[in-house]
């Protein structure tokens, strides 16, 4: 500034005997008299007027603008100080009184000509002129109508409505005491639910509900506000730390749903990395897509599960440019598992960091329920070894507690350093009330009994594969993957919606369709998710009723799709059957399905043998139930 400052005065005869810090003073020493822009005027203006130089450029800029002054010289000065120089009350957003300073450089950087409205005249104004200030504060007339509001949404509506992806919603009220029944509007309309995420019936678990009870009856109802204002305490840092034990993390981050977890950190993370490249898996969840959109930085899309054209994407950035990897472990409308471990190996050779939703897998796959990632490594996870797995090398693993676990939330886990970013930048977890206590608590309760009970999981695998293999035997078009998830292919948004409805009307089983945009158009489909409480009464009564509704509707058939030359995995030529990925010694039941094949091997189906392992494991449980 100073040497600016000495250039000048060599130049100018107003500056020559000026000392700087005498110019400085003089920009702060203001005179009574107001400025035309409101405020007051300092010496130096004043002195700047009187310029051959300074005073023409200063007279045509204020000529340019005209009477409305110049904007933010006054700055929030202006929003302070009446027509009388009096200070008037300040209003709730309103900034303290400050000095007018003077701008420097173009005001309108380039821009000079934009027309500003008219000033409002003062009281004192309007008195001495009211011909003048009749005509400023006259209204502006428009052309045209306003803005047909309810049309547009009549519109929107109408276009849902027109395509059969118009949403409807049934009145689902789940039954803690008779999982995995509810009842509709009236209690006597009792249905069965085949498409909860609750897929272990941990939401009327009695360790849950008893940890949530008591933490209800002793802290409240509500959290109180935000984790920085009065809604942090023992029930986060505990179910933070559960977590992140779970996942064998440094540290873990709860939001206030999972949606909100990869919207939040995505959007953090791309906006804040310079030049930033999210590489998106093309089936990746809407809440992860939004993440990328608002991070505003640049995106990749590679084909699902296809490593070779992540590679080739990689390939094709910079080496120094940061990259996120954003896939999940299971997508849950086809079912499909993501190839972590290659997707790692990339990472680490393209210099990327891995990003990866684990939310309709945690719970439901690993010794202690942390996901597919825990899973690959199945061995070293069950001897509490977990150095050197495919989930250590990820750096960003999310999930949910409101699917498995039963309860509501979601969170991230990884890094002390990366979790602090997130926590210190994210504004969808800065700004937004914490997570109830009590909800907390029934998470936390949930993790930790699933770590340490594989019963559940069990159960539910078998239901999978007995759903599974009775839809095959009857050509019912599953789409084939290795997971929990049940699909049922369509194919057609308005036949998806029927044969929903009269599952429902007909049958009293509730199963909700997916249509677009959960799905493309043209890959409509059922989602059926079995839990351990689908017992034989309810798996036999679900298959007749779809094998009933689709030869009502004229469904088509795996064969039929088969002769169309296959579509998304069904009835494809050649294509190799999709094996479970929890196999018979994971899940504890390899020697029991070995000495029920040798009793019947002349008879048994696989089919069969799956309900045969079902009834033991039932009788299993009913024993140790009469023991308790």
């Amino acid at each position: 500034m100073d040497s600016v400052l000495r250039q000048s005065k060599a130049m100018c005869p107003f500056m020559k005997k000026a000392t700087a810090a005498g110019l400085r003073a003089m920009t702060t020493a203001a005179r009574p008299a107001a400025s035309p822009c409101g405020g007051t005027i300092s010496k130096l203006q004043t002195l700047a007027r009187r310029c051959p130089v300074m005073g023409k450029a200063m007279a045509v800029q204020s000529a340019r603008i005209g009477h409305a002054g110049i904007p933010g010289v006054a700055g929030r000065a202006m929003s302070t100080v009446s027509a009388h120089g009096k200070t008037s009350k300040a209003k709730i957003h309103t900034s303290g009184a400050q000095e007018a300073q003077a701008v420097e450089g173009a005001i309108f950087n380039g821009r000079e000509k934009v027309p500003l409205p008219p000033r409002i005249p003062t009281k004192a104004q309007a008195a001495a002129n009211p011909l003048t200030a009749a005509r400023t504060a006259a209204p502006v007339t428009h052309n045209g109508t306003k803005f047909d509001y309810e049309g547009f949404y009549n519109n929107e509506l109408e276009k849902k409505h027109k395509d059969k992806s118009y949403r409807y919603f049934n009145n689902i009220n789940r039954l803690a005491k008779e999982f995995p029944r509810a009842h509709m509007s009236t209690r006597e309309e009792k249905v069965t639910v085949w498409c909860a995420n609750d897929y272990l019936g941990m939401g009327r678990n009695p360790h849950v509900l008893k940890a949530m009870h008591e933490t209800l009856d002793e802290y409240g109802a509500g959290a109180g506000g935000t984790r920085n204002i009065s809604g942090h305490n023992r029930h986060a840092v505990e179910l933070e730390a559960t977590i992140a034990k779970l996942h064998a993390q440094e540290a873990a981050l709860v939001f206030s749903s999972c949606y909100v977890a990869n919207d939040a950190t995505l959007a953090t993370l791309g906006s804040k990395m310079p030049d930033c490249v999210i590489l998106s898996d093309s089936l990746n969840h809407a809440s992860m897509i939004q993440g990328i959109r608002h991070s505003g930085t640049k995106k990749v899309i590679f084909k699902h599960n296809d490593v070779k054209d992540l590679e080739e994407k990689l390939a094709a950035l910079p080496l120094h440019v940061p990259k996120i990897i954003a896939f999940e472990s299971v997508y849950s409308m086809c079912g499909s598992i993501g190839p972590i471990e290659e997707i790692c190996d990339l990472a680490e050779k393209y210099g990327a960091i891995t990003f990866l939703d684990e939310v309709h897998a945690v719970g439901m796959y690993g010794p202690h329920g942390a996901g597919v990632a825990e899973h690959l490594d199945f061995e070293a996870h069950a001897q509490g070894k977990p150095r050197g797995t495919i989930m250590e090398r990820i750096d960003i693993i999310t999930g949910t507690l409101g699917k498995a676990y039963g309860c509501v939330g979601g969170y991230i886990a990884g890094s002390a350093k990366l979790v602090d970013t997130v926590r210190s930048l994210a504004p969808g977890f800065i700004f937004t009330t914490s997570l109830p206590p009590a909800v907390m608590a029934g998470a936390r309760a949930a993790i930790e009994y699933q770590m340490n009970y594989n019963g559940d999981r069990r159960l539910q695998q078998l239901h999978t594969r007995a759903v599974k293999e009775a839809l095959g035997e009857r050509d019912i078009p599953v789409i084939p993957n290795p997971s929990h998830i049940i699909p049922i292919l369509v194919g057609n948004a308005e036949l998806a919606k029927q044969a929903s409805d009269k599952l429902l009307q007909d049958h009293q089983i509730y199963v909700q369709s997916i249509n677009y945009p959960t799905v493309p158009v043209g890959q409509e489909r059922l989602r059926i998710t079995p839990t351990p409480g689908h017992t034989k009464e309810y798996r036999d009564h679900l298959v007749g009723a779809i094998q009933t509704i689709w030869e009502e509707l004229g469904i088509k058939r795996t064969s039929e799709w088969a002769a169309e030359g296959g579509f998304i995995g069904v009835g494809e030529p050649n294509a190799a059957a999709e094996e479970p990925l929890w196999t018979d010694e994971q899940l504890g039941i390899a020697e029991a399905a070995r000495t029920i094949e040798q009793e019947a091997k002349a008879t048994t189906t696989r089919g069969g043998l799956t309900e045969r392992l079902l009834e033991r494991e039932m009788e299993g449980l009913q024993t140790a139930s009469a023991a308790a």
